[in-house]
């Protein structure tokens, strides 16, 4: 990974000018640069492979210059709320973490009574853009991965809503040091996954060198709270009320897609399109389940959480998706803030691009 394709990654003009986006111009630029001009056709170039590793993220195990650029990343997924980050060659900037994934369109609704605000009450209905992705050991099927679907509400059911919108970003995962799962039908994503640093052996060091990171620029590395889409669209003096955690499941009507060493960009492709065939044919869903219940317990290097209560309040459902450039370098999901009180703004860790708690 060479400097030019991943600097620069602090705060720039680019985050500060940030001011809304409308859903047609990211979904556009997303589909501008498909590594495949048509997913699975004979003849189409493999898609990219980049691997996370301490040589990628920090320069090695020992190197201070790269583990600066990192945090400054780090820093910048917290305070820019930019949707898109173009750069000024406009070819956008790598990822250091989960480089590569699969693009998905599609819909937020909540079809549940619930006791929270803005886009988690009943009858909510959003734009979605997500972006699901493998960290740790690479994309195929039967490896230790630590799958995750990331993603940004737009407040309109209107795709050519012509003002910019504000989006709210919700980050979920798999155990963040990575599982063995089967399919994409077997993961549970939660916004406050668990932590198995050394399941992926000696790779567990970029973890912890990841972590202590985070930490510098913020309070809690392993959960996402979800106060952005519990203050979308609510009124300024209304309270703010959000879930805890949230868990996203694939609904089990959806079909197990087979193949050894699938590659995951190509089994969530395959739930939507025919290879071959550029019209998408089928929808894939993710149920949302939420509560209020929950615990932490064991060490820094061995996190579990345990939950009671989940209740299903809706569903995410993606009729699009797309493998491109612009999804692996472009587009940007920015990371909460920890608040010591979820509902409280004041509590934030970050203010003002400072960390000040």
């Amino acid at each position: 990974m060479t400097d030019e394709l991943t600097g620069p990654e602090q705060f720039t003009d680019e985050d500060r000018r940030y001011s809304g986006s409308r859903f047609r111009d990211v979904v556009d630029a997303l589909f501008a640069n498909p590594y495949q001009t048509v997913w699975g056709r004979e003849g189409e170039p493999p898609l990219p492979d980049r691997e996370q590793t301490i040589k990628s993220v920090f320069g090695g195990l020992l190197a201070r210059g790269r583990s600066s650029r990192f945090e400054g990343a780090s820093a910048r997924t917290l305070d820019s709320a930019a949707d898109l980050r173009w750069g000024s060659d406009r070819k956008g900037f790598a990822r250091f973490l989960h480089p590569t994934g699969v693009c998905l369109v599609g819909r937020w609704q909540i079809t549940e009574d619930t006791p929270y605000s803005g886009y988690f009450r009943r009858a909510s209905k959003a734009l979605v853009v997500a972006r699901y992705s493998s960290g740790g050991g690479g994309n195929r099927r039967g490896r230790i991965r630590s799958l995750a679907l990331v993603g940004k509400l737009f407040p309109t059911m209107d795709p050519d809503h012509h003002m910019p919108l504000r989006t709210a970003n919700f980050i979920t995962q798999q155990d963040i040091g990575g599982e063995r799962s089967d399919s994409i039908n077997a993961a549970e994503l939660r916004n406050a996954p668990d932590v198995t640093v050394f399941r992926r052996g000696p790779a567990g060091t970029l973890l912890i060198k990841v972590a202590s990171v985070f930490r510098r620029v913020d309070a809690e590395p392993t959960i996402r709270q979800l106060y952005p889409i519990a203050e979308l669209g609510k009124a300024g003096d209304e309270p703010t009320r959000a879930p805890a955690f949230m868990r996203l499941l694939v609904a089990p009507e959806q079909p197990v897609i087979a193949g050894e060493d699938l590659d995951v960009r190509d089994e969530v492709m395959a739930q939507i399109f025919d290879r071959g065939d550029p019209v998408p044919k089928r929808t894939l869903t993710f149920t949302i389940d939420v509560t209020d219940d929950g615990d932490t317990s064991g060490t820094p290097f061995r996190v579990r959480r345990t939950f009671r209560n989940w209740r299903r309040i809706g569903s995410l459902v993606f009729d699009n998706a797309v493998v491109s450039h612009n999804g692996d370098a472009v587009i940007h999901f920015a990371h909460p803030t920890w608040r010591q009180d979820r509902d409280d703004p004041a509590t934030a860790t970050r203010l003002n691009k400072v960390k000040v708690r």
